[in-house]
């Protein structure tokens, strides 16, 4: 099992790296997508590996010159990266339309690297609009043309179910991994979670399938240690992943992560698309857009169905969760902008939160394992009382 655990943390570690293998191995065309709303599935369908762009652990240096200092992490670093000619080697890079520093981003990158195919896929952020369905159809339909004439290869609609097959068994394996946690049956580190969820956004689909169906088979078998951890909700983090030894700190503080609703965890793996192969797939990926933000609603996303302060209140009554710790990265604005609604929701139904803003440099990791130890101490008096 710890072999498995391997192969996940180092995809996860270097997914340039692994994606510039996969291409000498397989011959085949790399695509690489601002994270969020893209559906893996079409480009996969078009014989290309997917991979979502991914934060870089290493500093950020060169990009300094082409980026305003108060875009967050991700932005720099994705600057900071195609200024270092990471991305040489992408066929092409779709960009949504989801934050405003992202759209800069888009302008630098197609600025550094000209060579570079750019694909833009702006979705409706208008949820209930009445022509929602119908406009993000078009939307999925013009990418769909696109990545034809990128990739040469036609996308038939055969071939889009099939992905989608692929796709929705990922994400229902990994899932099954989040049930057995919260029910307490297997004991995973939240890292080790962070881990298996990062590295499907850049592995080939059917290889990580295999890998996780054989940690399934591995780890439903063992007995689960009891934990007596203040079981804790993370929030937060649409971008990128908190960093590990942040969650590590968390767990070491005395708090068992039981749930989440990040980026690179269980907002990204919460819906499947539904299978009618008598139908346009295109119209399935157009309902599972808009399906996904009731089931995990965004802050960039606007609904008047679903809200998120809403969402988390039900997350806390539904998993028996003692504590929030909502992480925010630093200037993260659709995050900064719901922020006061979440802790008005918390506060007035006393569940205890914490705010921790993340960043991309270091940070004060004895001041934040205080705060931790602090926070958990107050729940658990809390509760006590």
């Amino acid at each position: 099992m710890q072999n498995i655990i391997a192969k996940f943390s180092e995809a996860a570690a270097q997914p340039l790296e692994y994606a510039m293998q996969w291409k000498a191995t397989n011959k085949k065309r790399v695509i690489g997508s601002f994270p969020m709303h893209f559906p893996g599935e079409l480009a996969h369908a078009a014989d290309a590996l997917p991979i979502i762009l991914q934060e870089s652990p290493e500093p950020i240096t060169v990009g300094h010159g082409s980026v305003f200092p108060f875009y967050c992490g991700y932005t720099r670093s994705i600057i900071d990266q195609s200024v270092k000619g990471e991305y040489a080697f992408l066929d092409a890079i779709l960009f949504g339309d989801h934050c405003v520093q992202l759209l800069g981003a888009a302008d630098v990158i197609r600025y550094q690297i000209p060579s570079n195919r750019i694909l833009f896929n702006q979705l409706i952020s208008s949820m209930s609009a009445p022509w929602a369905f119908e406009e993000s159809v078009k939307a999925f339909r013009s990418l769909r043309e696109e990545l034809e004439e990128l990739t040469e290869h036609r996308i038939s609609d055969a071939s889009i179910w099939n992905s989608i097959r692929v796709f929705n068994k990922n994400r229902q394996l990994i899932r099954r991994l989040y049930e057995l946690r919260s029910a307490g049956k297997i004991n995973i580190s939240a890292t080790h979670l962070q881990h298996i969820v990062k590295s499907s956004m850049v592995m080939d689909k059917a290889a990580h399938n295999d890998l996780l169906e054989q940690f399934l088979s591995k780890i439903e078998t063992q007995q689960a240690p009891t934990s007596n951890g203040i079981r804790v909700f993370l929030s937060g983090h649409f971008c990128h992943p908190p960093k590990p030894e942040i969650l590590d700190l968390i767990e070491e503080c005395g708090a068992t992560v039981v749930h989440d609703d990040l980026y690179h965890g269980y907002r990204y793996i919460a819906t499947d698309i539904e299978i009618d192969e008598s139908g346009d797939p295109l119209e399935a990926m157009a309902n599972w857009y808009l399906l996904r933000n009731k089931r995990v609603p965004c802050p960039t996303r606007v609904d008047q169905e679903a809200d998120w302060d809403g969402y988390l209140v039900n997350a806390v009554e539904q998993n028996k969760i003692q504590g929030v710790i909502v992480l925010m990265a630093k200037f993260c604005e659709p995050h900064m902008y719901y922020y006061p609604e979440i802790k008005e929701a918390f506060e007035s139904r006393g569940i205890p939160h914490l705010l921790v803003e993340t960043e991309h440099e270091s940070m004060p990791m004895e001041a934040l394992k205080t705060r931790f130890e602090t926070f958990l101490e107050i729940v658990k008096r809390r509760g006590a009382a």
